[in-house]
């Protein structure tokens, strides 16, 4: 049956409740397609041809409601699993959802990568899913937040129907866009929720939240999740519209999203909808809810599955007969059928590609190091590094607008006082003068909180702009720890390259301080270096990180680039301010002092311990000692430290991370594995003491390597 031979009840209403006809049967159709996947799909896992299987049942008649008022390649979406019905009504092809499933190298959503239910299509402006509930609200704020910014602040309006991305690099911006968040009622116990509710709502943003709540977090029920139900519980944010519906009505549905939607694209601030809907299928083909749920419970939500409302609504209204619903769901079969043929059919993945598109960095020649085979130095300025840190963020600022620096306290002072005081800039002054020169939409504060900081973030890079994000000290990064390991770090390799997330993550960190204690003096880059898609930088002096932090601008990946406390104004870091073009690839360490006995690697603080230590060794025992300068974790130069062991044939790795696991132990290990012929003595490590830092000065000298640490370690390496 055509569309077009539709009964002659129907043929002679051109709408029912104020809705076209032809859109409602093409909604309904919709969501028999929607339905009909989900059954294919449990049916081809019992097959092992699709290998996990999340359904949307019970929630199409909300979702298709929503993509009438919503606007494929113009609106930006931060869906969740079960989102399928909305997605279908959004431009995503039956074929395309089933490539998910089996795998393909020809899903356009991660090309085998993600778990089926992961939506992602750059065309349609939906941002590619990770799995953490509740996790994608943050970068659902930066992304409408970043769009803000990009007709706003910087006059970029593309023209009407502009989906790519600017000249510029920035994905296009309109003047009524929203961002369209969802997750379940489960999700919203996340705090991160929370904290996106609060910037949404204080930046006064649009965003449209969707909680569909079918009453259950797999197993466990909505009361035990919140003590109200979330329309109660989110009512207290001043600018936040709430409203609740019938998620199973389609026409309930479809009148509320209009109004809400509207209301946003007003931008006179973020909504939320709250809808109750019905679970008929177990939360997943690895669940089964006849186990916690009962018989009559499960009956009762039967009959308010939304496909059969559905249908009843549109029979009763004569749009539709009986016999022309029963047509209408036998073709979305025939549909489907034919989607999972193809899909079958679909490339399998390359093991061989399992590598590409963790991070893409830029290869950039070498800059030739100042003072090293005739090469002058660098007539600039004498700075220490953290003054060279902060006129590299000028630099970086003045002459690419789509970085915007904002975390703790970075901004100089609120603007209406401004002028009359000298300005805050961080608590170590690196973003001094930042606020005053480029305005507070470039340079502002944010909340307390580090998740808050880091997945905004990840929104705005989603848009194409250059966030720079601070976290205030290391210590206290742990909170961003989500938004760093599962969004910012997969997104290129989830999406297959799809999506990036070209942000530089500044991180004060390390001890030596005296009195930092705990919470201000740690170390801990061997856990990011964990982390795939993480690049980690670590300079010791003023040239090295600005050239790093020119290159980490140009990436189109997240930069962690960590910045040690003690060095920022220590005199020994001082260098010539390096010329615009001196620009330092990540992945190229140095040889700070060129010896033949023995190889300390080192990073951080710790470099300058260990040059003066290969002095002491080289006046007390006459052992010429080579210090190799890392300057980068991820990645880290192998050929460098290879080329140095198979000279001097002895190893000592120094960092001030605690000895256990820490990233001395990957380069102990790798040097173990590769150059193993040419070692004459074992490899030897210092670190850190098994144990926080303290704060009285005596117990931290205990626990941090110190400069007789270093020369005992070499002393008995060069005479082993």
């Amino acid at each position: 049956m055509s569309w077009t031979t539709l009964s002659s009840e129907a043929a002679s209403v051109p709408s029912h409740r104020g809705v076209p006809v032809a859109e409602l049967v093409e909604d309904f159709r919709t969501a028999c397609i929607s339905r009909a996947i989900d059954d294919r799909e449990i049916a081809m896992q019992k097959q092992s041809r699709v290998f996990f299987q999340i359904s949307g049942a019970g929630h199409e008649a909300l979702y298709l409601a929503l993509a009438r008022h919503l606007r494929p390649g113009y609106d930006w979406f931060f869906p969740y699993y079960r989102d399928q019905a909305l997605v279908l009504g959004l431009g995503v092809t039956p074929t395309e959802v089933l490539l998910q499933a089996v795998g393909s190298a020809d899903d356009p959503s991660s090309a085998g990568r993600q778990m089926p239910s992961h939506w992602g299509n750059r065309r349609l402006n939906i941002v590619t899913q990770s799995s953490p509930t509740g996790s994608q609200c943050i970068p659902a704020v930066g992304c409408a937040e970043g769009g803000r910014y990009i007709v706003r602040g910087r006059g970029h309006l593309p023209e009407e129907g502009d989906v790519g991305p600017g000249r510029d690099g920035t994905s296009a911006a309109h003047g009524d866009e929203l961002t369209y968040v969802s997750l379940g009622e489960g999700a919203c116990s996340e705090g991160e929720f929370w904290e996106s509710l609060n910037t949404a709502c204080n930046l006064a943003l649009p965003v449209l939240y969707v909680v569909p709540d079918n009453g259950f977090a797999i197993s466990v029920p909505a009361s035990d999740q919140h003590p109200a139900p979330i329309h109660e519980l989110v009512r207290g944010f001043r600018g936040l519209r709430v409203h609740r519906v019938d998620g199973t009505d389609y026409f309930a549905s479809r009148e509320a999203a209009r109004s809400i939607i509207e209301h946003v694209r007003a931008g006179v601030g973020p909504a939320l909808i709250h809808a109750d809907v019905v679970r008929p299928y177990s939360h997943s083909a690895a669940d089964t809810q006849s186990k916690y749920r009962s018989v009559g419970e499960l009956e009762d939500e039967a009959r308010r599955d939304p496909l059969i409302r559905f249908a009843l609504d549109l029979v009763a209204g004569g749009v539709l007969t009986e016999d022309e619903v029963g047509e209408i769901r036998a073709e979305a079969r025939a549909v489907v059928i034919a989607a999972a043929t193809e899909a079958l059919e679909g490339r399998r993945p390359d093991p061989a590609s399992v590598t590409t598109n963790v991070t893409d960095l830029p290869a950039l020649p070498v800059p030739p190091t100042p003072g090293v085979d005739g090469v002058p130095e660098h007539d600039g300025p004498v700075v220490p590094m953290g003054e060279a840190i902060r006129l590299a963020l000028h630099e970086r600022m003045a002459a690419d607008d789509r970085i915007r620096v904002f975390g703790e306290d970075v901004a100089d002072a609120r603007e209406q006082v401004l002028a009359g005081v000298e300005g805050k800039g961080g608590v170590f002054g690196t973003t001094h003068g930042l606020q005053r020169e480029f305005g507070q939409a470039r340079c502002y504060n944010t909340p307390l909180s580090e998740a808050n900081i880091v997945g905004r973030a990840v929104g705005q890079a989603i848009r194409g702009l250059r966030p720079a994000p601070e976290i205030q000290f290391f210590d206290y990064i742990w909170p961003a720890m989500t938004q760093l390991r599962s969004e910012a770090a997969t997104i290129r390799w989830r999406s297959n390259g799809e999506f990036t997330c070209p942000t530089v993550i500044r991180v004060p960190i390390g001890g030596y301080l005296t009195g930092g204690a705990i919470w201000h003096s740690q170390c801990g880059e061997s856990i990011f270096a964990h982390v795939p898609g993480l690049s980690i930088a670590m300079p010791s002096r003023a040239r090295d990180a600005v050239g790093l932090l020119r290159y980490a601008f140009a990436c189109d990946d997240p930069m962690l680039f960590l910045e040690h406390k003690h060095l920022l104004r220590q005199p020994y870091t001082a260098d010539p301010f390096p010329p615009e073009d001196w620009v330092l690839p990540w992945g190229v360490g140095e040889v700070r002092r060129p010896g033949d006995e023995a190889t300390v690697v080192t990073w951080g603080a710790t470099v300058e311990l260990a040059l003066r230590a290969a002095e002491q060794v080289a006046s007390t025992v006459g052992a010429e000692v080579e210090v190799i300068d890392l300057r980068t974790i991820a990645p880290w130069d192998h050929d460098l430290v290879a080329d140095s062991v198979a000279r001097t044939s002895r190893l000592l790795v120094v960092h001030e991370d605690t000895l256990t696991a820490g990233f001395g132990a990957e380069v102990a290990a790798w040097v173990g594995e590769h150059c193993f012929a040419d070692l004459d003595a074992p490899i030897a490590r210092v670190g850190a003491t098994d144990t926080c830092v303290a704060y009285e000065p005596t117990l931290e000298r205990a626990i941090l390597p110190q400069l007789d640490d270093i020369t005992d370690a070499l002393q008995r390496l060069v005479t082993w």
